[in-house]
């Protein structure tokens, strides 16, 4: 049975790395900046901030590549990253339309934090395939914590069973579940409809 609310993960489910290593395979030899450097010095100390809202993406990153790599900047390091990181699945999304075109709404629900959210909705053109976008740095909580998902009924004013999440994680899948929602794994491997088959 097609769910009235489709709340569709972005990444590993509609975006794929350019690279199948990952958008920061070949970091050094463009930028001349190190995967290592760039978690120890940004993921590791600041990411949970930055995803959930509390700290601004570009200028944490401004400051950590004065002291790091002192020849970037935050905004080259962002276009790198996003680029990158931004291969669209076609497929999918022409199945996902189809869905939307026979009545279903078509949300995404994912872990982002401001700068990539407008450059997915915006720069890759999701607002045109998607009625709304729920993320992490905009709603202050993240998969799979249950104010995620409570967070996106009071925004649809719909109740928990109205909606379904298609998710790459499994944790997200549990999350979803324990609020009371739908949910399916997603890795590729079936079609639309046969998840949503009886």
């Amino acid at each position: 049975m097609t769910p009235q609310i489709l709340l569709v993960d972005v990444d590993g489910v509609i975006i794929h790395p350019v690279h199948p290593d990952g958008w920061a395979s070949q970091i050094e030899a463009d930028l001349g900046i190190t995967k290592a450097d760039l978690e120890a010095g940004l993921f590791t100390p600041h990411w949970n901030a930055i995803m959930l809202g509390q700290a601004d993406l570009h200028d944490v990153l401004d400051d950590v590549l004065h002291q790091i790599a002192p020849h970037l900047n935050a905004r080259v390091l962002m276009d790198y990253w996003f680029r990158n990181d931004g291969r669209l699945d076609e497929t999918l999304l022409a199945d996902l339309a189809s869905l939307r075109a026979q009545g279903t709404a078509m949300h995404l629900a994912t872990v982002q934090e401001h700068h990539r959210a407008a450059y997915l909705w915006n720069t890759l053109g999701l607002n045109a395939r998607f009625d709304a976008m729920h993320y992490a740095a905009d709603l202050g909580a993240a998969k799979p914590d249950l104010a995620f998902f409570r967070a996106i009924e009071a925004r649809t004013a719909r109740p928990a069973g109205d909606h379904f999440l298609l998710d790459d994680r499994q944790t997200n899948v549990d999350g979803a579940l324990a609020a009371g929602w739908s949910a399916a794994l997603w890795d590729g491997s079936q079609t639309l409809a046969q998840v949503f088959a009886p």
